[in-house]
């Protein structure tokens, strides 16, 4: 009697839409679907990649012009709507505090809503408002059309650290942080310039406008970002209040301080923010998904990177801020010579920004921020202390080193906080990012009027305080290097090589 022969094994065919696909082998895996990948991991796809990295850089060249542009159109505001020099400086500070106070609130928000979604509200927002810019016939109307710029200013920055993670593959964060940084830097450094040429050929309302060409090329390339993902969780609006609260009270008072108000009245508004601060503290720390993000500063290695990008802030706009004085007055440089030498900061780290954030790929932030804080500490150091009759060359090279350092630390410091956090706290983190440094940057500005004030603001007083500012931030990034605070999420594996 014969065996009956055994069945034929056919193979298990995967349908995945494509008709271009090899045979599959019988000992293949189903193909995942793209929805299902880690986004997170893998980035978007690289078809899409391109046009997403314009999306964002686009809409980043937006935030930085828009918030630097407008203070060379300030004489000519002010001229035309009929009002003092010192009140229209409020378009300035006006957009800036609306913007801290937003930044959290709305990174929260967009968790929820979806990060292209808020990226591009907030474009739409800008836009609009920008246009609005050119009926205003009064300073109280340009200052509510300012503060709504913030707002969509806001909602954009609030979600880009977010988006650029969701962009890049996970090997590649540290260079995708990189280029939007040197977006930013490069944002900045042409602000003045663009808007003295818009002023040249048209009226101050087109200074505004300037930046509405970068919302509609944000919102074109914008379709090829990573597609909305909503959350069902309910969003805290007294959490969100309080935060914005607390921020708006804080730098409020700093700016009624830096701007000669009573001292009395700037200590009570820093007193009331201060106070808020706890009682949002200690709110947020009951709540599931907070606002402000303190179950990510639980995190040691996100804890102590806020804490040295705040102080790394704090001295490089104490610095900077104070060189222009310090070359007029002590050295005699005419001011283009001042803002010549000054200017090389900027452009060593828009050098130094990219290779950092590739280096930030292989290698701990730990290290790299320790290593850029230790040249920016002898970088001021030679600046504080340089001889009385310095040239030009003497003092750019000084500069140049310092950026240099700086350089180093920013970048992969920005990576690891972004890395670090969990994929549904990634725009919380940015947004914490964001708020870190315009605070900093805030209170550095506070604190040069203050040592103006002393009469000790055009020496060599500043870079020392610079100095010890940047001592903070360097032992700050060694620490996360400790066994107890390795990082993690910086680069796949680099638990074990911290």
């Amino acid at each position: 009697m014969s065996e009956t022969p055994p069945p034929k094994l056919r193979p298990r065919v995967w349908d995945t839409g494509s008709g271009d696909r090899p045979p599959p082998r019988f000992d293949a895996p189903p193909p995942r679907p793209v929805e299902e990948l880690h986004l997170f991991r893998e980035g978007v796809p690289v078809s899409r990649r391109i046009a997403a990295i314009l999306a964002v850089s686009f809409g980043s060249t937006l935030v930085v012009i828009d918030g630097a542009i407008p203070t060379v159109a300030l004489p000519s505001i002010a001229r035309d709507l009929g009002v003092e020099s010192s009140s229209v400086v409020a378009i300035v500070t006006v957009y800036q505090l609306i913007l801290v106070m937003c930044l959290l609130p709305f990174s929260g928000l967009g968790d929820r809503i979806g990060l292209k979604r808020m990226y591009q509200v907030g474009q739409i927002i800008f836009a609009v408002a920008s246009v609005l810019c050119f009926f205003a016939n009064s300073l109280a109307f340009l200052l509510i059309v300012r503060a709504v710029q913030g707002i969509g200013a806001a909602a954009t920055l609030s979600v880009s650290s977010a988006l650029v993670r969701s962009i890049y593959p996970e090997r590649a964060l540290g260079r995708g942080l990189a280029l939007n940084a040197l977006v930013v830097s490069s944002g900045a450094a042409i602000a003045p310039t663009l808007g003295g040429l818009v002023l040249a050929v048209g009226p101050w309302p087109w200074v505004f406008a300037s930046a509405v060409p970068f919302a509609v090329a944000s919102l074109l390339f914008g379709r090829s970002l990573p597609d909305p993902k909503t959350r069902a969780e309910p969003f805290d609006l007294m959490g969100a209040a309080m935060c914005a609260a607390m921020f708006g009270l804080i730098i409020g008072g700093l700016e009624s301080a830096v701007h000669g108000d009573s001292p009395v009245i700037s200590a009570a508004i820093v007193a009331a923010g201060l106070l808020v601060a706890v009682l949002v503290v200690r709110r947020e720390r009951s709540e599931a998904v907070p606002i402000f993000p303190v179950d990510l500063l639980r995190r040691p290695a996100i804890a102590l990177s806020v804490l040295g990008g705040f102080s790394a802030f704090i001295g490089s706009m104490t610095l900077l801020l104070s060189m222009s004085f310090r070359l007029q007055h002590a050295y005699g440089f005419s001011p283009s010579e001042a803002g010549a030498i000054i200017g090389v900061w900027p452009l060593t780290m828009m050098v130094v920004a990219p290779a950092a954030g590739a280096l930030s790929d292989r290698y701990p932030a730990g290290i790299l921020g320790a290593i850029g804080m230790s040249i920016a500490v002898v970088a001021l150091l030679l600046i504080a202390f340089m001889p009385a009759g310095a040239a030009y060359w003497d003092v750019a090279w000084r500069m140049s080193l310092c950026g240099l350092g700086f350089g180093l630390y920013l970048s992969p410091n920005a990576r690891l906080v972004i890395a670090s956090a969990p994929p549904g706290r990634i725009a919380p983190a940015g947004g914490l990012v964001s708020t870190t440094r315009l605070v900093g940057q805030t209170t550095g500005a506070t604190l040069v009027a203050a040592l103006l004030a002393l009469g000790i603001g055009d020496g060599g007083a500043p870079a020392l305080v610079a100095c010890g500012l940047a001592v903070v931030a360097g032992i700050a990034s060694a620490i996360r290097l400790a066994p107890g605070v390795r990082e993690t999420g910086a680069r796949p594996g680099s638990a074990k090589r911290a």
